[in-house]
Parts: C-alpha cells; structure tokens; sequence
C-alpha cells in the first residue's frame, strides 16, 4: 500500500495523518466529556498542539494535517454563519456604526501599543514587532513582514500564537464568567433550524462552493468564508432555505480546522516558542483590555449584548471568531461584519506604518 501522497507541493504520510485526525477527533471528544467550551476545535487544537510540540512522531513522520483540506472545511462555516440572516436584519444592522466606527479607531490603537509594548519587554527587531503585532490578517502581514526584511520565524509564531491564544482563553473566560460551559455542544442548537431535504442541500453545497470561489477571485477578506456567509445570507433572506448544515458537520469541521491549527506547532524551537507565547499573550491583553472597554462603552448604542460586542473586537481569526459566535449563539451576522473590518484595517495600517518603525 502507498503510503505518501501529495496535494499541491506537499508530501504527506497517509498513516500519520490519519493518526493525527484520529488524535485530534479524540482531544475534541475528550473536551467534550469534560464540558469545555467549543470542545470540538479546542480540544482537537490543544491535543495536536501538544503533541506538535512534544516532537512526538506517527510512524516515523511529525503530525500532519493537509492544510487544503481545511479549505474544504472552512465553507461549511461560513453556510453556518449565513444561516443567522434573516428577514429584518438590514434594519438592525443600520445600528451598528457605532461600533463599526469604533473599529477603525480600534486597529491603530491596540497596533501601536501592542508595537510597543513587545518592543518594550522581547528582543524582537521593529520590523518583526510591528507586523507581529498586527491585529488581523495573519498570513499578509506575514508576508508583508517578510518583504521589509523580518525574521520570518518569530513574525510567524507571533501571529499564530495571537490567533491561538484568543481562539482558547476567550469562550474560557466568557464560561468563567457565566459559570458553566458555554457552547460545549459544538453548535449543536443550529440543528434546529428544521429537517434538510433535497433542495435545502442543493442550495447549501451552492452556497458553500460557488460562495468560495467567488470570494477567493473577486479577493474579498477571507474569500474563502465570506462568499459563502454571503451567499448563504442571501439564501435565507430570501427564504429559500431555513436549514442549517447539521450538528455532524459543523463538529467534523471543526476537528478538521482545530487540527490543522495545531499541526503548525511542529517544529517549534521551544526557546523560541516560549519567548512568542509570552509576547503574543502580552498583545492579545492589551487589544481585549481595549476590547471590553469599547464593549462596556457602547454596547447599549448599537442593541447588542456586552459579550457580543466584546466578541466582534476579539483579534481572532474570522473563521474561528465565526464559530465562537455560532457556538455561544452571540449574534454571529455582527460578530463577523466587525471582523472582516477589522482584518481589512489590519493590513491596511501594518503596510502604511511599516516605514516609520
């Protein structure tokens, strides 16, 4: 039996990649019997994290997960969140420019600070600091990092580790606060939405596929989510559909993305991963420290509960700030229209900063 196979320019280990989903799937499970929020990706992400970063070895190979299969994944998502439209919405969200205002103010802000707090407490060169602390887009400002001359490694860790951090300590401290597991069936109260037939699947599979192509050539923020949010939006304010993708899904998507995310601790210096933990962390406190004041401030301006406005200034990535809001049922259309502003934003204000650090 062949055991290598390739997708693009990578070569995989069949067997090890198999070992590393069934890792994953069981590190999901695992939280779930323990009732942690969004079990299904945190637990997958913490469980081949950690493996990553043991150096632990399936049949000879690191942890592997095919990062095109979570392309495939991702849609799923982004149909979910489309889902949340509804007839109405457009004059709900004409209320939301408070706060959709705030975001342009937000991103310079917690940019600079973040900047200078890193620079302050690491020994991480201007230009690695100022892209690593940007507060969205992980992969431009990577590669915007590396053309003005970065070290590439540490501006990597710094914004995956930011992703990272917010993607666990988030639904941890919004189940803290509320004293009991938040979201800890995985999004399994989105099946409610009623049985799917045969139409209700055609329009989903339409939504999610022809979504993200669209989004991907017509270069929109994370086209690969926000073509589908769109068009599944559409959909259901049309009243074409009422249907959700189900529970099964949205978990395995889950898996798939949580594990893909872990699979990039693999070969990690540990030295080095410490130092980029404890920087990122540094960022990530100073943007949610900003975060719930704006939140506190003008929640009651735009109808929206503290935690979800809290949520929308929450530097994650769109995609897994989407699945917090879809699984702690936190106003998910908003949530993810803060987030594409603000990834837009980030990148716009790390290119023009970056000759004046």
């Amino acid at each position: 039996m062949k055991r290598a196979f390739r997708i693009g320019r990578e070569t995989f280990d069949l067997p090890a990649v198999a070992l590393t989903y069934l890792a994953g799937t069981a590190g999901g499970l695992v939280a779930k019997a323990l009732h942690l929020p969004l079990p299904m990706l945190i637990g997958s992400l913490v469980t081949v994290a950690a493996l990553a970063i043991l150096g632990l070895r399936p049949f000879g190979q690191a942890v592997q997960a095919p990062q095109a299969l979570r392309m495939v994944f991702v849609p799923i998502i982004g149909v979910a969140i489309g889902a949340a439209f509804r007839p109405g919405l457009q004059a709900e969200a004409a209320v939301w420019w408070p706060t959709l205002l705030a975001v342009v103010v937000f991103v310079p802000i917690v940019h600079v600070l973040g900047y200078r707090a890193v620079r302050a407490v690491g020994r991480v060169d201007p230009v690695t600091a100022w892209f690593g602390t940007a507060p969205g887009g992980l992969i431009e400002a990577v590669e915007l990092g590396e053309q003005a001359g970065a070290e590439v490694r540490m501006l990597t860790m710094l914004q995956f580790l930011r992703l990272i951090v917010v993607i666990v300590m988030v639904p941890l401290a919004f189940s803290i606060m509320a004293g009991r597991a938040l979201g800890s069936a995985a999004g399994a109260s989105l099946g409610a939405a009623g049985s799917l037939g045969a139409g209700d699947v055609a329009i989903l599979v339409a939504a999610a596929v022809v979504g993200a192509v669209a989004g991907r050539r017509l270069r929109l923020p994370a086209g690969h989510v926000t073509g589908p949010i769109l068009l599944s939006g559409a959909a259901h304010m049309a009243g074409w559909t009422e249907t959700v993708p189900p529970f099964w899904l949205i978990a395995m998507a889950q898996v798939v993305i949580g594990t893909s995310l872990g699979v990039r601790f693999a070969g990690m210096p540990r030295g080095q991963f410490r130092q980029a933990l404890g920087l990122a962390s540094l960022n990530v406190a100073i943007t949610l420290t900003v975060a719930a004041g704006i939140a506190v401030a003008l929640h009651g301006a735009v109808g929206e509960p503290m935690a979800a406005v809290f949520l929308a200034f929450s530097p994650g990535g769109l995609v897994e700030m989407g699945l917090v809001a879809l699984s702690l049922n936190m106003s998910p259309v908003y949530v993810t229209a803060h987030h594409v502003l603000r990834i837009v934003l980030a990148v716009t204000v790390a290119r023009i900063g970056a000759g004046r650090v």
